[in-house]
């Protein structure tokens, strides 16, 4: 866009080669989204069925669009600005709302939860509305009308019951889903242009890194509050290493070059909002929720360590790192333009292992998926290494 002027009073100033940085409002309204990960990991670790996985499937969507629609907003809008500052907090109200109706979402407080969340949707995106000059709405008009549509769907989802609800609600998601993909076309306005989505690269990959340390960080509260309630034995004590060990692997795997060369690469694209779309937006979901998944993993061994691995174990401890690894090798690729060996061979050995996992200990199955994905970890790290730090980060 042309000028700060022009943009909109509350839009973030932007300076040429320079960062956004996150401000702290936007920290702390990511705590509810913290909250919100909890309650989707226990609702998974309570009702592991088909039903209530693909429930749980919804929840997590659902959440993960609405975090990532507020991180779009603030890359726009100026959380120093205290309205846009309010606007956050009026949505940690409504996000501590959805976050204490996931555990019954299908169940009394759907109503709830689909209030909260088309709240939350729709009011965020009419304050974007009336804060962009008139002459430059016509983005935002069409973002609300989708989240308008997908509104009635959820809303009606949520005055409905059991099957009912949950193709109400997939219907919704679907709609919000596919929008961005679309560039929000609506009759007689068309899409967007690509050249409207201007984004600050550098913030968007601050805040969707950000949101990976929420993940982890849950998946290690998780493991450490069952740790603590559980006998000192031998073998919890080497789950608990594992559970650690799993979760550093993740972080280095996304962090030690994937994140830097991200955000790299998306500050000096000539189209960031495209990146933003395709890497951050659809791309980190499968990120985020293999690390739910591992950490429902985690605390499935810690309990029960011994014996075989069980249908649910053997699919949480396999299911959740494989995820991550898909989600990261194509994030990745994204940026770097060509497929990570050592993630591929990750993902063929996860999925060699899931042949065996009946066979094996929950201890022992935990182990060996924590070893592949240290495995992982240490060859990208040696293979980076191997380059020179330009082509390490830009190949």
């Amino acid at each position: 866009m042309a000028g700060d002027e022009q943009r909109g009073a509350l839009f973030r100033p932007l300076v040429p080669n320079q960062h956004s940085r996150v401000t702290y409002a936007e920290l702390f309204f990511d705590l509810v989204f913290a909250f919100a990960v909890t309650q989707i990991s226990h609702t998974l670790l309570g009702g592991f069925t088909p039903l209530g996985t693909l429930q749980t499937t919804l929840l997590f969507l659902a959440v993960w669009w609405l975090w990532v629609y507020t991180a779009w907003i603030t890359n726009w809008l100026d959380p120093e600005r205290t309205p846009v500052r309010v606007l956050l907090f009026c949505l940690m109200l409504g996000g501590l709302v959805l976050s204490t109706s996931i555990p019954k979402a299908f169940e009394s407080r759907g109503l709830w939860f689909a209030l909260a969340y088309s709240a939350m949707q729709v009011g965020r995106t009419i304050f974007l509305l009336v804060s962009t000059p008139p002459g430059r709405r016509l983005n935002a008009w069409r973002i609300l009308t989708w989240l308008s549509v997908s509104a009635v769907f959820w809303i009606s989802g949520g005055f409905a019951d059991g099957q009912a609800r949950l193709t109400l609600w997939a219907a919704a998601l679907a709609i919000e889903y596919v929008s961005p993909a679309v560039r929000f076309w609506v009759p007689k306005y068309g899409a967007s242009s690509i050249a409207e989505w201007v984004v600050e690269g550098g913030h968007m990959a601050e805040r969707c890194a950000g949101f990976i340390i929420i993940a982890l960080g849950e998946s290690i509260v998780v493991t450490g509050a069952t740790f603590a309630d559980l006998p000192w034995t031998q073998d919890h004590f080497v789950a608990f290493v594992s559970a650690l060990m799993g979760s550093i692997a993740m972080w280095w795997i996304y962090f030690h070059k994937g994140a830097e060369a991200g955000s790299e690469q998306i500050s000096k694209s000539s189209e960031p909002g495209r990146l933003a779309r395709l890497a951050y937006t659809y791309l980190h979901m499968p990120i985020v929720a293999g690390i739910i998944v591992s950490a429902v993993a985690d605390d499935l061994v810690l309990t029960h360590p011994e014996g075989h691995s069980d249908l649910r174990t053997s699919l949480c401890a396999i299911g959740g790192p494989l995820l991550f690894l898909v989600g990261t090798i194509l994030f990745k690729h994204t940026f770097r333009g060509f497929l990570q060996l050592s993630h591929g061979v990750g993902i063929v050995a996860l999925g060699g292992l899931y042949w065996f996992a009946g066979e094996l200990s929950p201890l022992m199955l935990s182990i060996l998926t924590s070893a592949i994905m240290i495995m992982v970890a240490v060859w990208e790290s040696m293979s980076l290494r191997t380059k020179p730090q330009s082509e390490a980060t830009s190949a």
